[in-house]
């Protein structure tokens, strides 16, 4: 395990979305559906977990975590009862390597959980599930289900691009909530040539691309709010994932996604 102490960050930023107009589409049950023409990714009432990986090529630990991760793409739960997320940090750069896939972005997200756990370090490989630390992966076959039933959330859209969302809680409602959205890329390799995985060829799957974030306003008995993709596409897209939270806060009330192409 990797450890790496800095001072505490809590600046939460976020980078535009771009993704395709236009994918080639195949149906995945239960959360991917395609009708008259529409792409409805949707959670039941009962907390879709959101799991997220912090990790990095220039980790010699890491892979593991990551093979772990890649085995989800064969469960039956995969974004019915979680959506897995994998964003690669930048601490590690300075080693010889630069992870093609690290942002700032992501480290500071990680730092921002080491601020509410109250710890001024963070580490790699590290798990987070629904906003807190999980350090039993390693002895898990899949992701804990949550009983948990925050409510409904559901993202549509009829071309790839725009995309509205609503969040519908089954309990009292706050005046306003944040949806994040997380393009994801699956099949990727690297082969490393610097740092402590030289040598290695580094295999990927849901690595976060670029994130973005849409603030939810009331209407009616749900929140609701549309985010826009734009047309470019990051090598390897294949999925999106989508999160709802309350505003300034990181730990996911629900979620929800889908593969946007075949299952790479």
């Amino acid at each position: 395990m990797k450890n790496r102490s800095s001072s505490r960050i809590t600046h939460h930023a976020s980078s535009l979305i771009f993704l395709p107009p236009f994918f080639c589409l195949m149906l995945f049950p239960p959360s991917f559906c395609v009708a008259a023409a529409a792409v409805t990714f949707q959670s039941s009432e009962t907390q879709t977990s959101l799991l997220e990986l912090y990790t990095s090529e220039g980790c010699s630990s890491c892979p593991p975590a990551e093979k772990w991760l890649t085995g989800l793409k064969t469960s039956p739960a995969l974004w019915k009862d979680f959506v897995p997320v994998a964003f690669h940090v930048d601490y590690w750069d300075y080693l010889g390597w630069r992870d093609p896939w690290s942002s700032k972005t992501f480290t500071e997200r990680q730092y921002t959980y080491a601020g509410v756990w109250r710890s001024d370090s963070v580490y790699t490989p590290g798990f987070v599930l629904n906003g807190k630390e999980w350090r039993a992966w390693s002895r898990s076959q899949s992701v804990p289900l949550s009983t948990k039933k925050p409510g409904i959330l559901k993202a549509t859209s009829v071309n790839l691009k725009t995309w509205d969302v609503i969040f519908i809680p089954t309990t009292s409602m706050d005046p306003a909530y944040e949806v994040h959205t997380a393009v994801l890329a699956s099949g990727l390799s690297s082969d490393v040539k610097a740092g402590e995985n030289r040598g290695r060829r580094l295999e990927h799957d849901f690595v976060v691309t670029l994130l973005s974030s849409v603030l939810l306003k009331r209407d009616g008995n749900g929140v609701q709010g549309r985010f826009e993709l734009g047309p470019e596409n990051p090598a390897g897209v294949t999925a999106l994932a989508v999160w709802v939270t309350r505003p300034g806060t990181q730990e996911p009330l629900q979620a929800t996604g889908g593969w946007l192409a075949s299952v790479p």
